[in-house]
């Protein structure tokens, strides 16, 4: 077959000698023309979607060539390509994948009139390219025409796959939005930003509604924002599987890195999510024994109970040898592969057991008690980062265990001390017939305990300011006493603590990565405090000075308050709070990031 084409050839070659005449030559016979306007080379792209074009649906033009002749002007049996340089080297791909052979007949057009440097010019000159619309729409039409997938119409095209889904979303915006860019109204960019969805009366409406700010991101704004980001911690705690498996859409954004694309129905993933949490609230109780569990997307900070925490507890025997023995082993591989780069896979395996271990048997160091458990409940909500947390030990005002209702009489001791005779509780001791009477003749009227407390205050004042110790262990008291105990009447420092509910100010706030955070040093404190708040004096005074200052920061730390509300006015309190944060070198990037919801928008300011 070879021999018979190039036959062919030659016999054409030398019968067609006039300008205008059709010639098959070899392919290897042809020459890139030094007279060819082009001399920017064509990129590997263009020759692949021409090696692509050629291989599905033939060559579609003609080269235009001439005749090289050597010095005496005698012709070579080669051609220069005066047009079609592209062509030719896209056939040079295809014979080095060996779809051709080199000697492949191409069907050319013989020119010896013009001059090769200005048709080669007027080539690449005298033409006008489709307008990306047409092209957009064409490509959406060979996929409902033809039944052509990506894939496909990307062999036949010379592009990616991901090129041609691009085409058929913009393909597949609103006519009207189409025709706006074709007039253009829109550029290519905010058409692409429009693609985001295919719901052409929803891109239509935001067109309509669209503002003298017409930026792409803007646009993708907009038409998103009643979908759930895949990176929203509901998305990530629900997944995209799950997701798609209940019924939901995924929309993506083809032209930038839309991070795993928007869930379409917000609704059905809250309630997704709602199902998953209780299906953790259900294993939480089974396995504690709580009386309720409620479960939450973000936590009510509004629920109005009493919180209790666990406290210190002592292992049992065998908890405490088991944790020995694992936190030896896993001390003795620490220092048996310390100086190894990358563990052995097995290795590797055993420190994650022992870690698990080490972390099961600590987590029994503090316990709740059974009464706390038998009466109070806890929430199970969504944490910032898409996983569930577990919030203990709340109690509501029902289940509060009942309190005693005896009346303590004041009375006077030898000394001059105003005390309670103890009621008639249990803990009252019982007194004699004799004391009885004796007690019988001293009543004290309201204006005399008024009298006598009132220099007893007087008397602890100026005691309290002659020993800076004792003070900060009563600051510290009366501040831990309203932090960490319902009521706080627990000290006789008139110290009131207030601390601002700052998720009515900034949406979203608890469920941050810094207020979880604060969260679990309040706890590890709450842990910490003893059950009764009548004991709290004793815990505190016996605190050593660092964690007495920790304490102290801590209670402290939740009175910080520098919200701006427009209404107030307290510009000392807000020149102190810059030299606040300067003091305590505060990084606010530390603790947050600006996101589409934080965009700072423009304030026009009244003209006065």
């Amino acid at each position: 077959m070879t021999n018979t084409v190039e036959t062919t050839a030659t016999v054409l070659e030398a019968s067609a000698t006039e300008n205008g005449a059709v010639l098959f030559v070899p392919l290897n016979k042809l020459k890139k023309s030094p007279r060819n306007a082009r001399k920017t080379p064509h990129s590997e792209a263009h020759i692949e979607a021409l090696a692509a074009s050629i291989a599905a649906k033939g060559m579609l033009q003609n080269l235009v060539v001439e005749p090289e002749t050597n010095a005496e002007g005698e012709p070579t049996g080669f051609y220069f390509v005066t047009i079609g340089e592209g062509r030719r080297l896209a056939q040079m791909l295809r014979v080095k994948r060996k779809q051709i052979k080199k000697t492949e007949a191409i069907r050319c057009v013989l020119d010896t009139e013009n001059d090769a440097t200005e048709i080669s010019l007027d080539e690449n000159v005298t033409r006008e390219a489709m307008h990306p619309a047409d092209q957009f729409e064409c490509f959406r039409e060979l996929a409902e025409n033809r039944g052509w997938g990506a894939e496909e119409i990307a062999a036949r095209f010379g592009v990616t796959a991901h090129v041609v889904r691009q085409r058929l979303r913009l393909g597949a915006v609103s006519p009207k939005l189409m025709q706006v860019y074709r007039d253009g109204g829109l550029s290519l960019d905010q058409l692409m930003a429009f693609a985001i969805t295919e719901d052409h009366d929803r891109q239509v409406q935001v067109y309509e509604n669209l503002s003298w700010s017409r930026d792409p991101s803007t646009i993708r704004r907009d038409l998103t924002k009643m979908n759930v980001a895949a990176t929203d911690r509901r998305a990530i705690f629900v997944g995209a599987d799950a997701y798609a498996e209940a019924g939901g859409t995924i929309i993506r954004d083809l032209f930038t890195e839309d991070r795993g694309g928007y869930f379409e129905d917000a609704a059905l993933l809250d309630r997704l999510v709602i199902d998953k949490l209780e299906g953790i609230a259900a294993e939480v109780q089974a396995a504690e024994g709580w009386k309720w569990a409620s479960v939450q997307i973000d936590f009510p900070h509004a629920h109005g109970m009493r919180r209790s925490y666990p406290h210190p507890v002592d292992l049992s025997a065998d908890d405490g040898a088991a944790f020995g023995a694992a936190q030896e082993d896993y001390d003795r591989l620490s220092s048996e592969y310390e100086g190894y780069e990358e563990l052995p896979d097995e290795v590797d395996r055993r420190f994650g057991e022992l870690e698990a271990e080490i972390e099961r048997i600590d987590a029994k160091r503090c316990a709740y008690d059974a009464d706390e458990i038998a009466r109070g409940g806890v929430f199970v909500i969504l944490n910032h980062d898409g996983m569930s947390r577990i919030e203990r030990g709340f109690i509501r005002a029902e289940d509060e265990a009942p309190k005693s209702t005896d009346v303590e009489q004041a009375t006077i001791t030898e000394d001059g001390e105003i005390v309670g005779d103890g009621g008639s509780g249990e803990d009252a001791e019982p007194q004699s017939e004799d004391e009885e009477a004796e007690d019988a003749g001293k009543p004290l009227s309201d204006l005399l305990i008024r009298d006598l407390t009132a220099r007893r205050t007087l008397g602890l004042r100026l005691a309290l300011g002659e020993q800076p110790d004792m003070a900060l262990v009563a600051v510290v008291h009366a501040m831990a006493a309203q932090t960490f105990y319902r009521g706080g009447e627990a000290s006789c420092l008139e110290i009131r603590l207030t601390s601002a509910y700052l998720a009515s100010h900034a949406d979203g706030i608890e469920n941050t990565p810094a207020a979880k955070a604060l969260a679990d040093r309040h706890a590890g404190w709450a842990s910490d405090m003893p059950r009764d708040v009548a004991d709290l004096w004793a815990f505190v005074a016996g605190l050593d000075y660092a964690s007495l200052m920790a304490l102290l920061a801590h209670c402290a730390s939740l009175t910080v308050n520098v919200v701006r509300i427009p209404w107030e006015q307290k510009p000392n309190a807000r020149a102190t709070m810059e030299k606040f944060a300067s003091a305590v070198a505060l990084d606010m990037a530390a603790h947050w990031t600006p996101s589409v919801q934080t965009e700072v928008v423009p304030v026009r300011r009244a003209v006065r």
